[in-house]
């Protein structure tokens, strides 16, 4: 099980690609509203969530994601469930995964990016406090992955889809999507 954090400003191309990989890989995915049922992407798309934080049960979930965008990022790290749920996984060493600004405001702001190789958007490096910033679309140290933004959300998606199902089941989804990976 999947949890995807949608917050009202979250990036379309960065919560769907990932949404969309995974489920042809067979995983089940589920989004969840932080800031309500409807939430409207940065681009005014609106996307009603699966379930609402109260319905969740994240010790069913081997994996969460934060996609990017803003202000659904900055709406992600205001809630508190996110930040609980964050540190919970980080805890238990569960995959955490964020794209774009995610991984600098959230998983930065939060502290737990120290000592771990990690990517964001170009020019947020600095809100990922004690990570050793890489220059690269995806990056995955341990049990965190990160994505650079919206043009990386493929090669990240894929990189989550690996972590989960492993390398032959993300290969074969790419070539069925007619992706060469890099």
């Amino acid at each position: 099980m999947v949890y995807v954090f949608l917050a009202d400003g979250f990036e379309e191309v960065e919560a769907l690609t990932p949404i969309d990989v995974l489920r042809r890989a067979g995983v089940e995915v589920c989004t969840v509203g932080i800031t309500g049922k409807t939430v409207t992407s940065s681009h005014g798309v609106p996307m009603v969530a699966d379930l609402m934080p109260e319905q969740t049960n994240l010790d069913a979930a081997e994996l969460i994601f934060l996609p990017g965008g803003m202000p659904g990022t900055k709406n992600l790290f205001a809630s508190d469930f996110v930040r609980n749920a964050v540190q919970a996984f980080v805890d238990s060493s569960r995959y955490v995964s964020a794209i774009c600004a995610a991984p600098s405001i959230v998983l930065g702001g939060m502290g737990i990016l120290k000592g771990k190789r990690a990517t964001c958007y170009p020019g947020m490096e600095d809100g990922m406090t004690g990570a050793i910033a890489q220059d690269l679309p995806c990056v995955w140290d341990g049990k965190i992955i990160t994505g650079r933004g919206a043009g990386a959300a493929f090669e990240f998606a894929l990189t989550l889809c690996e972590a989960l199902c492993g390398r032959e089941t993300a290969d074969k989804i790419a070539a069925s999507m007619c992706y060469v990976r890099g």
